[in-house]
């Protein structure tokens, strides 16, 4: 019996070892393994041997047992391994597809264009934190605490006091706490505010603050710098507006605005009949700011403006929903 064993094994595995085809495996498992298979009538024999001859016998067919399906296994997964290989599946000598490459999201290409544009009128770039202090965001800033911007309908306040920035024009405070007069930044970046999303507003938007201070700087310059950019940004036929307002942080302070691009400034559903597109404030610094930063508001004056990148784009691209930046829809980030 234990010789008969020994044959099973070498037969076996000399078998296993040369196969090239897992059908042929399977076949050959069922020799040996399968219910009527050669070592599994040996096994079912044992019963009958007598006293002395069982445990020699049961642990060789044991051991064969497992060698046969560990060797079994060891070919299955080597012949599956060259049946997945890329020569079975891949014809080489066909042409490769090209891969898709990515792009620039239109925010971010709107935004790098509005900051070469004010670079070729003398600004830099500057930047702060989305996490500000109150001091920042609205004290420095000559807003004072009952103002309805500072409500947490409004504002997103942590639990440490620090809140999310709603604009950045706290970077303009940071700015001239560092340095002297002239300043001629820009600062883009990201806001929050606890608006419901809906076609033209958005909790999390893209804000860009534009800052000057020099000496003799005058409302005519803030109306100049922004034609400019707004003839360089949609087109010399570009006209701009300047609607009295209030702001705390400028005095005089004015809403600025666009000719309507879609329709010339005759009127339609992009501007609501009006011929413009409301961009955001802007004005000369109040006083006050220039306390707060230790400038000297008789030497130095300066203007400050702001605009929300997405409704510039949405006047731009003619889109006419502020979520589609957003939902990252590759159909309509591939059109940029």
């Amino acid at each position: 019996m234990l010789d008969k064993i020994a044959q099973i094994k070498d037969s076996a595995i000399r078998q296993i070892e040369s196969c090239s085809d897992i059908d042929q495996l399977n076949q050959l498992k069922v020799k040996y393994l399968g219910r009527k298979g050669e070592l599994t009538d040996i096994l079912r024999s044992i019963g009958k041997l007598s006293a002395q001859e069982r445990p020699a016998v049961g642990k060789l067919a044991g051991e064969v047992k497992a060698l046969i399906s560990q060797r079994l296994q060891e070919i299955f997964s080597s012949l599956e391994a060259k049946q997945q290989s890329p020569q079975e599946f891949f014809d080489i000598t066909m042409p490769g597809r090209r891969p898709s490459v990515g792009k620039k999201h239109p925010l971010t290409q709107l935004i790098d264009e509005i900051v070469k544009i004010f670079h070729g009128m003398g600004f830099s770039v500057a930047e702060g934190p989305d996490v500000e202090t109150e001091y920042y965001n609205f004290d420095a800033l000559n807003t004072p605490a009952d103002h309805p911007s500072r409500d947490i309908q409004d504002t997103f306040y942590l639990e440490n006091g620090e809140l999310l920035r709603t604009h950045t024009s706290p970077v303009q405070i940071r700015v001239m706490e560092k340095q002297r007069p002239p300043v001629r930044i820009i600062a883009p970046g990201k806001c929050y505010r606890r608006d419901t999303p809906d076609a033209t507003h958005s909790p999390n938007f893209h804000h860009v603050e534009g800052l000057y201070v020099d000496t003799d700087v005058t409302m005519a310059d803030l109306k100049g710098t922004l034609v400019v950019f707004a003839q360089q940004l949609l087109g010399k036929e570009v006209r701009v507006r300047f609607r009295p307002h209030f702001f705390p942080f400028t005095e005089p302070s004015v809403e600025w605005d666009f000719s309507c691009t879609a329709c010339g400034g005759k009127g339609c559903n992009l501007c609501k009949g009006t011929g413009w597109i409301e961009i955001s404030g802007a004005g000369m610094v109040d006083p006050a700011v220039f306390e707060a930063v230790g400038y000297d508001s008789e030497k130095y004056s300066g203007y400050a403006f702001g605009m929300g990148v997405e409704r510039i784009a949405m006047v731009k691209y003619g889109i006419n929903d502020i979520r589609l930046f957003y939902e990252n829809d590759l159909r309509f980030i591939q059109q940029f």
